[in-house]
């Protein structure tokens, strides 16, 4: 006699298959790990040796760039329209102007050197372009100034001098026949050194990532990785923006740890879920600056004082400074754009600090993370009457650097930059976001739990936009 099923058995076995086979069917599938990002980084170019195709003599730079045309036909093309050359952007609409404008440093101001317009004897040497005149229009048209050399060429035998030009003393033979593809030595000539010095400006980009060892940055040290291995070019256009000198970036215009890592790359899952509320940098970038001080703070109040101070502390022409070394970031909220860009004439209230840039993100945005910055605090100078900062002439014949008086500064900017000056200027506190995505550490220097999760711990939660600290009150931390 053949036993059947009960029948409430076979009911049940047919309302569990009803419930977990869709679920099973359309449950999202967890993205695999990838094991070898190495295989997502693209492999640098080899570069034919000019040191035989390049003949001389050259009696100009721009008769070095004619040379390069005959056979790289488009390049200065290419250059030309990139923002490393305009030093500037398409128009935005922002909601603090009336009309679409563009932003750069063809009309910003910072809270280092100030502003570039008619600065462009000392500003001009990072730029990639011959024969600025002093606090005349330049001539962005000319493709015969566009300055090859200064991404390619050996830096032992190439450096830029006043106004853009090659210093006197350089071999531009020598030069143009030691062209190779850019290393980051080419890259650091500015990078490393904005705002005047090693380390200056960024926190995270210095002359110690030459020849970085694999604690200071992971992926130059220990896996040779020059700039453009992430920072990858096409036609001239290098990817990777900063923020600091525009406002809304396209994201397929960003580098992006997730270009070569997962989402998903951690073996324990709650780590994983934080990467929907953290940025891969706060917990990979613990320190800044870690080999080499950079400027966390500039005085212009005590520029043009004869003092015997030490020059990290104090130069004549620029006034006092504090470096810090090796450092914890500050965090906010980040999701790659900014809320806010000061440009020049935009009223400020001195009474508190002026935000230089702000951040866009929040803890509702889902696009956001928290991200790591180093925040440059200065006192500039700002017109008083008009409440808006000015951006003074420093360098050339008549500039600051040069009589030490400000307000022949500010008269002779006034008709460059295009701002009103009242004959009244003061003083007032400025803060600039840095953001910190170099001097990537191993991954066994992360920060761990307790470093944010503790009573002491680095991130402030309520700043932040929570209630607390999430381990404390429960709450899902990926949860925003």
């Amino acid at each position: 006699m053949k036993k059947y099923l009960p029948i409430w058995l076979i009911g049940l076995g047919a309302t569990l298959a009803v419930i977990v086979i869709p679920v099973l069917i359309f449950w999202p599938k967890r993205e695999p790990v990838r094991d070898n990002p190495q295989a997502h980084v693209l492999p640098t170019a080899i570069h034919t040796s000019h040191a035989d195709i390049i003949q001389g003599p050259f009696n100009s730079p721009q008769e070095v760039t004619r040379n390069c045309l005959t056979c790289h036909v488009d390049t200065a093309a290419q250059v030309m329209k990139t923002t490393h050359w305009t030093w500037e952007s398409q128009p935005f609409d922002v909601p603090w102007r009336d009309a679409p404008i563009t932003i750069g440093k063809i009309n910003q101001i910072n809270n280092f050197c100030i502003g570039a317009q008619g600065n462009q004897k000392d500003c001009a040497s990072c730029h990639p372009g011959y024969g600025w005149e002093e606090h005349a229009a330049y001539d962005f048209s000319n493709p015969e100034n566009v300055d090859c050399l200064i991404c390619h060429a050996d830096t032992a035998l190439y450096a830029k001098g006043d106004y853009g030009d090659p210093v006197e003393e350089v071999d531009l033979t020598a030069a143009a026949q030691s062209v190779h593809m850019p290393a980051r030595e080419n890259c650091g000539k500015c990078h490393f050194d904005g705002g005047g010095g090693n380390g200056v400006k960024h926190g995270d980009l210095d002359q110690s990532l030459i020849f970085p060892s694999a604690q200071l940055d992971v992926h130059m040290g220990e896996h040779d990785f020059q700039c453009t291995s992430c920072h990858t070019t096409e036609d001239h256009q290098i990817l990777g923006r900063l923020i600091a000198d525009n406002y809304s970036v396209n994201p397929e215009e960003q580098v992006a740890c997730t270009n070569c890592h997962s989402t998903t790359l951690h073996k324990d899952e709650r780590i994983n879920t934080h990467v929907n509320a953290v940025a891969c940098q706060t917990c990979h970038i613990p320190a800044m600056a870690v080999k080499n001080p950079t400027k966390v703070q500039w005085d212009w109040t005590t520029a043009g004082q004869d003092r015997l101070d030490d020059h990290y502390t104090f130069l004549k022409i620029k006034g006092s400074f504090v470096y810090e070394k090796n450092f914890r970031p500050d965090y906010t909220w980040f999701n790659g754009n900014l809320s806010y860009r000061y440009l020049l004439g935009d009223k400020i209230d001195p009474s508190q600090p002026t935000l230089i840039n702000q951040p866009a993100g929040s803890i509702v945005d889902s696009q956001a993370r928290i991200f790591p910055f180093k925040i440059h605090i200065a006192r500039q100078p700002y017109d008083s009457i008009n409440n808006h900062l000015l951006s003074p002439i420093t360098a050339g014949e008549d500039g600051f650097w040069t009589h030490y008086d400000w307000d022949q500064a500010f008269r002779l900017a006034e008709p460059i930059t295009g701002v009103e000056y009242s004959g009244h200027y003061g003083f007032t506190e400025t803060h600039m976001y840095w953001p910190t995505t170099h001097m990537v550490q191993p991954k066994e220097n992360a920060l761990q739990c307790t470093d944010c999760h503790a009573a002491q711990g680095r991130l402030d939660w309520i700043a932040l936009g929570y209630p607390g600290d999430p381990m404390e009150w429960g709450g899902r931390f990926a949860s925003k």
